[in-house]
């Protein structure tokens, strides 16, 4: 099945739709109804209240169920509704020929992802996953200071307090997955070692999680993530042979040190950082990718490929595996 031919010329609004209006469905919104070129036709959800809040807030019209909200004519959606809802419908709307952006995590196994990605080839429509953490200014500088290093280790800190609001995941789909894209995306490498080191010390499912990586690029990286630190963290540390480079990803604080002597003497600067709102980045791009029908930054085999790895970080380790690392194989330690 192709996708409708719609006319996506930069003369004419593009119709984009939201679907789930939660917390991050409602900043969706928000920054939709407020982009240029954009036509917010409405937002999705079931609950009353938070179609209420969209209404009074936003001023958008809202829709109880996503037929009415297709029904209303949309070219595009972006998919905010809880993770277990990605893959109906992120199929319906595809198979309807609407260009998708669904939240991270792409779906709830990657087998569903995988499904998602396919459908979308078929019906040639645009697919971008939203790890929204790639468009963070203080991530952007980052990824220029390494830009042709050859990076050697690469250290994230994602912390906080335990989120108000009840979840199926624990920290590792909730938050680590951000960083597992990042390394990704700043090493231009697959991972294909994992050692992770998982505890559940006041949830359900795991609150506190030390993750080991290499990449097939040999570049070796972890993350330290939990629920139990009392304020947000979010740091990374990159080093390279020439350099060494470290962001605050919440005060968007880059700087780099070079130039090291024989002396241990050093030279260090702060970097230019950019001041947009990571979301509005981010949905500027989609809808971008949406009318020039280009590769949206972040694609459904991209997510599929973090997802992938945050599950494997949360299997048991078969009792008989012990690959050697540097054959590029893939570990997983409990």
């Amino acid at each position: 099945m192709t996708s409708r031919e719609f006319d996506l010329g930069k003369e004419r609004l593009l119709r984009v739709g939201v679907i789930g209006a939660g917390v991050m469905g409602f900043n969706h919104g928000r920054v939709l109804a407020g982009l240029p070129g954009i036509e917010l036709v409405g937002i999705v959800d079931p609950l009353l209240d938070h179609r209420d809040h969209a209404a009074n807030v936003i001023g958008c019209p809202t829709f109880a169920r996503l037929d009415e909200l297709c029904a209303a004519g949309v070219e595009a959606v972006t998919i905010a509704a809880p993770t277990h809802l990605h893959h109906e419908i992120a199929l319906d709307c595809i198979a309807r020929g609407i260009h998708v952006l669904v939240e991270k995590p792409v779906a709830s196994t990657v087998q569903q992802g995988r499904e998602i990605v396919a459908a979308a080839h078929r019906a040639n429509v645009t697919l971008m996953v939203g790890h929204v953490e790639r468009f963070n200014p203080a991530v952007v500088a980052i990824k220029k200071a390494i830009a042709g290093e050859d990076i050697l280790s690469i250290g994230i800190t994602r912390v906080g307090p335990f989120p108000p609001r009840m979840s199926n995941v624990g920290v590792v789909i909730d938050l680590a997955v951000h960083d597992i894209d990042l390394i990704r995306w700043f090493t231009d490498s697959d991972i294909v070692q994992v050692q992770p080191q998982l505890s559940s010390a006041v949830a359900e499912r795991e609150d506190i999680a030390l993750l080991q990586f290499r990449t097939a690029s040999g570049v070796l990286a972890h993350i330290n993530t939990n629920w139990l630190t009392p304020f947000k963290a979010r740091n990374v540390t990159i080093a390279t042979r020439g350099k060494y480079v470290q962001g605050d990803l919440l005060t968007r604080q880059v700087t780099e040190c070079f130039g090291f002597q024989p002396d241990g003497s050093y030279s260090m600067r702060h970097l230019p950082v950019g001041h947009d709102e990571p979301l509005r980045a981010e949905l500027i791009a989609f809808t971008d990718a949406v009318r020039n029908r280009k590769v949206p930054p972040v694609t459904g085999e991209e997510g599929v490929a973090s997802l992938e790895i945050a599950i494997k970080c949360l299997e048991p380790l078969p009792a008989d595996q012990s690959a050697d690392p540097r054959k590029g194989t893939l570990r997983v330690a409990s």
